[in-house]
């Protein structure tokens, strides 16, 4: 199995018709800072070696000034020194929201399934999650929102619920139809009524 490389990743999250958000790499810290803009950053270092960058120390976050984002880049390419090659990704910093997990694993008796869950540090905290067997229809994806005892945090009204619903249908099908072995969107950060697929990660 091989780690699908970031933006072909991202590619197929938008042919599926799944907001991530806006990303870049960025090759110095010069290049990481003109990415910025003015605005929060959160910088990692992507290499096919490192599946888990968080674990590996590999994200840094909350980065607003030149000075700060000078730093987390050198301070990257040294801890990313043992997991040549890689890459540094530069993404635009997505303000509060709540964090769920949409996930996909193959079982070798029943075939591809699809997880939803509450997302970030908290999905192997709290073991808060839904699995269905692919393909799932609308009335699956909702059954999975109401069935988390997170709900009414991730889901707190009808449109809400809907958003999420729809998204993982989305991911289901984009997961179903694709020769992706094992997929990992933690976090998708709900925000505003929307949402971003903020890590993506894909193994084919």
């Amino acid at each position: 199995m091989a780690l699908v490389e970031y933006f072909e990743a991202e590619k197929l999250l938008k042919r599926s018709g799944i907001r991530s958000v806006e990303s870049a790499y960025v090759r110095n810290a010069g290049a990481a800072v003109a990415f910025a803009g003015g605005q929060g950053i959160v910088l990692k270092a992507v290499s096919r070696l490192a599946l888990h960058k968080s674990k590996s120390g590999l994200v840094m976050a909350g980065l607003r000034t030149p000075e700060d984002i000078t730093k987390a880049y050198n301070l990257l390419e040294k801890r990313a020194a043992p997991y040549k090659p890689y890459r540094i990704l530069a993404q635009k910093m997505v303000k509060g929201g709540v964090e769920i997990i949409i996930g996909g694993n193959e079982d070798a008796q029943f075939g591809k399934m699809i997880l939803l869950g509450l997302g970030g540090i908290y999905v192997e905290a709290f073991r808060d999650f839904a699995l269905r067997v692919c393909p799932i229809s609308m009335d699956d994806a909702v059954s999975m929102v109401r069935q988390l005892r997170s709900k009414k945090v991730i889901a707190p009204d009808a449109a809400d619920e809907r958003m999420i619903a729809e998204l993982l249908l989305k991911a289901s099908r984009m997961y179903r139809n694709s020769n992706v072995k094992e997929l990992d969107l933690n976090p998708v950060i709900l925000h505003d009524g929307t949402y971003d697929a903020v890590d993506i990660r894909m193994i084919r």
